[in-house]
């Protein structure tokens, strides 16, 4: 999108130009020229407070390596909505995740910050509340706030819902527990977006749209799948583009389009087994670190462009403030707002920190901590590794021992830049030169291998565990594939290999309850927890298989362990609640509902739970109330309105329990409907109305027990004497 030239100089109103004195044009005209080029420069690619009243749709996606897409060169892609976002946009061509993970990846984003800063290393850690967040910052600036999530990773116990009007997390709505694995399609997370667009789209807002298809297993759906035959996740990758374009129609549907910054990054990328690592996380190749970012505003951004050195996630955040005028408000983020890098191109990046303490939380092996600076890669491990990116793009040549000095050169950038973040995580630290103390201060930062408490005491390189990597991934290919006896012998190799990794034991107890072998689950929870008596994981874990199977005291006595440890726990607390109630324990119950609640407030399960808890123990208001919010949400489910009505007729309150009982069987008619409705009409005095529901239950009465039917018909015949003879 072409910028038009300036128009020539006009003389002012009523006044004929001065002459220029002859020989004198040229050096006017060069003058005019070198103006016109400054000009150009200063407004072509970045115009300052074109986009100060825009809002802002952020898209990230989930597990998408840049090279996978149309617009980063990649031939087979299919990603037109992408392609013509880059194309009328500024699209960087080396964007760096500051950790192959989902969770770390987007705290840096929404922080600009480090995951050394704020301390979010894995997934399901959580995101400290001193940290503000960009939603924050822009609710605090009169935005709209909305937030709408693919995948339990980010769920909003993390911390990333701080500062959202809205955060959209629901997944799977009817399972009563959400998974480590719980996820929902683009085009359900695209809906609930869709649906908020329609009512708010007239204030000024920050949206966040997080698509997730692209992770493992790979499934895309028809046509895509068909049209990626043999390449699943292009075809994911595909059906999220297809949601990405979606988005932006529905922006253009509202007359947004132009009003809206608009930015698409990438979290972490996927290994494709083109170093072994099938997924990601474990190592920090160009493969998972690598991701697309693209930032689009026509007002703000005028000039198409790419960006061609590196530059990382931890930018975004400053970059959509400075875009709205608002560059003050990242002052204190680590990052750097792109716009210098948007006016020149070519203007060097800045250097990367990447890392991965996945290794070592998950496995017992070493973290990983790396430097991209320019076309040099450091990777900080037991065994170093070092590579030009430019003349080796594929890292196929560690130069760590041919190339001492460049090696000794990226280090010593490496624990500088180490160094500076050190400051914000104790006191009398800073980005001070290297001196005596500093191996240590990088060990209280969490990276280890740089000082190894003990010669011996270094944990092993990931690079050296690269066959129990692949027992790991075929375990995992075993259970996606439903091989439940495979998967458990291959994962009874992983625990003898790694004992103190509680994923180990879980997983290999996991395969064994899927065979309904719960005694053998629970034996191997039990060994794990012999070794890792207060892990979480493995208590939560072994409570779930106690419950499952058929063991609820033991259950209860796992959860409450769990919640020793961790209070906030909703899986302890849920299960707990669950199993106190069906004791008839309520009061204790409640509390835990309560509990559980303000952890998951969106909860639906328990939500739905709660109400039935409180309404058989006579606490029906308080049950209708929640009844009332659930129908709010899920006006289509017939059962929260046959639920409330019963409670309504339970008090007294016929009027409203009929209403809500027919909205009940307009939505789905139900023999238990028609006969709930009958019962409230007969309360209310209204024989006629009870007598033709009682009716329509035995027209509609199949799959009912004799029994009911039996009491139906008496019912009727008892309801057709006291109305008479002119009874229709």
């Amino acid at each position: 999108m072409g910028k038009t030239s300036p128009p020539p100089p006009q003389g002012r109103p009523g006044r004929r130009p001065r002459a220029v004195p002859a020989g004198a044009g040229i050096a006017l005209a060069l003058i005019l020229a070198a103006a016109a080029t400054v000009l150009v420069r200063g407004r072509g690619p970045f115009r300052p407070r074109a986009a100060g009243g825009h809002n802002v749709l952020l898209i990230t996606l989930d597990t998408t390596r840049a090279d996978h897409l149309g617009c980063y060169g990649y031939g087979p892609a299919r990603t037109p909505n992408l392609d013509r976002l880059a194309a009328e946009g500024v699209r960087f061509a080396r964007a760096y995740c500051p950790a192959p993970l989902t969770l770390p990846a987007h705290s840096s984003i929404m922080t600009g910050l480090y995951p050394a800063t704020h301390g979010v290393r894995n997934n399901g850690r959580d995101l400290a509340e001193k940290w503000p967040t960009l939603a924050a910052i822009l609710k605090g600036h009169g935005f709209a706030t909305a937030a709408f999530v693919s995948s339990f990773s980010v769920d909003s116990r993390f911390g990333l819902g701080r500062g959202f009007d809205v955060y959209d997390d629901t997944f799977d709505v009817q399972a009563p527990l959400k998974g480590a694995n719980a996820e929902r399609r683009a085009e359900a997370t695209f809906a609930r977006f869709s649906r908020w667009l329609e009512k708010n789209g007239g204030a000024r807002f920050f949206a966040w749209i997080h698509y997730y298809d692209p992770h493992l297993p790979y499934d895309p759906p028809s046509p895509e799948k068909e049209a990626s035959a043999g390449r699943p996740y292009d075809g994911e990758i595909a059906y999220m583009d297809r949601y990405v374009g979606a988005a932006i129609e529905a922006l253009a549907g509202r007359g947004l389009r132009d009003k809206t910054l608009v930015v698409v990054a990438g979290d972490h990328g996927e290994g494709l087994g083109d170093k072994v690592e099938t997924g990601h996380g474990i190592f920090l190749y160009e493969e998972t670190l690598r991701v697309p970012l693209i930032i689009q505003d026509a007002a703000a951004f005028p000039k198409p462009r790419v960006v061609a050195g590196p530059v990382r996630l931890v930018d975004v955040a400053p970059t959509i403030l400075e875009t709205l005028g608002l560059a003050g408000e990242a002052a204190a983020m680590e990052g750097r707002s792109l716009v210098p890098w948007i006016k020149d191109p070519d203007r060097p990046g800045p250097a990367s920190l990447v890392e991965t303490f996945y290794p070592r939380e998950n496995f017992g092996w070493s973290e990983l901590v790396g430097l991209v600076a320019g076309s040099w890669k450091l990777i900080q491990a037991p065994r170093p590794e070092l590579y030009d990116l430019t003349a080796d793009p594929g890292e196929t040549a560690n130069l760590a021992a041919s190339s001492p000095a460049k090696a000794d050169e990226m280090r010593q950038a490496l624990e500088r830049e180490l160094l500076g973040l050190s400051a914000r995580s104790g006191p009398g630290t800073g980005p001070a030169a290297a001196r005596s103390g500093d191996r240590e201060r990088l060990r209280s930062l969490g990276y280890v291998n740089f000082a190894p408490a003990a010669a011996d005491g270094a944990a092993p390189d990931p690079k050296d565990k690269i066959g129990l990597l692949r027992l790991i991934q075929e375990a995992q290919a075993f259970e996606a594939e439903g091989k439940f006896g495979e998967a458990e012998q291959a994962f009874e190799r992983v625990v003898t290999e790694i004992p103190d990794s509680p994923e180990s034991y879980v997983n290999l107890a996991i395969a064994q309850a899927r065979q309904n072998r719960f005694d053998r689950a629970v034996e191997t929870l039990g060994r794990g927890l012999a070794r890792l008596p207060d892990s979480e994981t493995l208590l939560v874990r072994l409570g779930h298989t106690y419950l499952v199977g058929g063991r609820p005291g033991e259950a209860l006595e796992t959860m409450n362990k769990v919640l020793a440890l961790n209070p906030q726990s909703v899986d302890a607390l849920t299960v707990a609640a669950g199993i106190l109630d069906a004791a008839g324990r309520k009061a204790e119950a409640r509390a835990y509902y309560e509990r559980a609640l303000a952890v998951e407030p969106e909860s639906r399960h328990l939500r739905t739970s709660y109400a039935g808890s409180l309404a058989s123990a006579g606490s029906l208001k308080e049950a209708i109330a929640v009844y009332d919010s659930l129908i709010a949400d899920f006006p289509e489910e017939q059962a929260f309105c046959q639920f409330a009505g019963i409670a309504h007729s339970y008090l007294g309150e016929y009027d409203q329990a009929i209403a809500l009982l027919r909205r009940a069987l307009a939505i789905r008619a139900t023999p238990v409907g028609f006969f709930n409705l009958a019962v409230a009409y007969e309360k209310r005095g209204d024989l006629r109305e009870a007598a033709e529901a009682l009716r329509m239950y035995l027209r509609n009465s199949g799959g009912e027990t004799e029994a009911n039917v039996s009491k139906a018909r008496a019912e009727l015949e008892n309801l057709e004497k006291k109305i008479g003879p002119n009874a229709p």
